[in-house]
């Protein structure tokens, strides 16, 4: 291990007092031993809190680089006598009270690296040492993304779902879940750090439209073509519910714009609301125009009167 403290955290000797923090911080990120119990990389943090704790005082920064002192701390021969020490390198270093005891700066490299001020306990309070002297942290909650087909938001139903993690799991998905609403799967977060449970995973729900129906509340809404000789002369026909096809009748002289209801055919106790549109035929055959010409001459009507009065 080199005792140059600049080398230790690869940046140069004009680096600032911010490049400084970062690269320590990049190092704690990899090496730090609650994330990393290799002792290379034991080593490496070792290394780093000592340079870093030396490099981020000013004062001990300015005596290194002026000779006074070399990279471990130790005041050189010819300074000796001006310098005092205590509780080991540094008065206080990653083996006098434990990297950055006390610290502020180094809290906020912690608080990045951990979730929280100060840091895991352990070592100097930085849960140096590895796993046995490790802190236990919760993982971290997950969000993702889930559209979920309209029927299935409606009625519930399960889901597979392909995690971040290449697992597979099936989702059950509630009954009525609303586009926005989130489904929270316990476990399925971050893993925990040492003995912590892992995090939740939240799945923000997209309920994808359907071609027929459309929810307000929790009543849904369908548009319904009918003929025209059903508009006419009446009669019971199809009509798709979420749950299924149901029979309705059509009352004779129905027209376009006019809705009925199916009571409990909707989510949760809503209705179902099916409002009629006539839909003409592909083609008028001549059968049918000339029907309709004879009609005309004794029955024609003006359906616009009164608009605009």
């Amino acid at each position: 291990m080199t005792g140059d403290p600049y080398q230790v955290l690869g940046v140069a000797r004009t680096a600032s007092a911010e490049d400084i923090k970062k690269a320590y911080r990049r190092i704690a990120k990899t090496d730090h031993p609650d994330l990393n119990s290799d002792p290379e990389a034991v080593a490496r943090f070792k290394a780093a809190s000592a340079a870093y704790d030396l490099l981020k005082d000013p004062e001990q920064r300015r005596r290194y680089d002026a000779g006074e002192i070399d990279g471990q701390g130790h005041e050189q021969a010819r300074a000796r006598h001006s310098r005092a020490h205590a509780g080991g390198p540094f008065g206080g270093g990653p083996f006098g009270g434990g990297p950055g005891a006390g610290d502020p700066d180094l809290g906020d490299v912690f608080a990045d690296l951990f979730g929280q001020r100060g840091g895991p306990r352990g070592f100097g309070g930085f849960g140096f040492g590895g796993r046995g002297g490790g802190m236990d942290r919760r993982g971290e909650d997950l969000r993702h993304g889930l559209e979920v087909d309209f029927l299935t938001a409606a009625r519930g139903g399960r889901m597979d779902l392909l995690m971040p993690d290449g697992a597979e799991i099936s989702v059950t998905i509630p009954k009525g879940v609303r586009d926005g609403q989130q489904i929270r799967l316990r476990g399925k977060g971050g893993p925990g750090l040492g003995k912590g449970a892992p995090g939740d995973a939240y799945l923000d729900v997209t309920v994808a439209p359907h071609p027929v129906f459309r929810r307000e509340g929790d009543d849904i809404h369908i548009v319904l073509p009918i003929s025209l000789d059903e508009a006419v002369l009446g009669g019971r026909v199809e009509a798709p519910t979420i749950d299924g096809p149901v029979s309705l009748t059509i009352p004779a002289g129905a027209t376009s714009g006019r809705r009925l209801r199916l009571r409990g055919r909707g989510i949760d106790g809503g209705d179902q609301h099916v409002e009629l549109r006539i839909a003409m035929p592909a083609s008028v055959d001549p059968q049918l125009r000339a029907f309709f010409e004879i009609w005309r001459e004794d029955h024609g009507y003006d359906p616009r009167r009164g608009m605009m009065d």
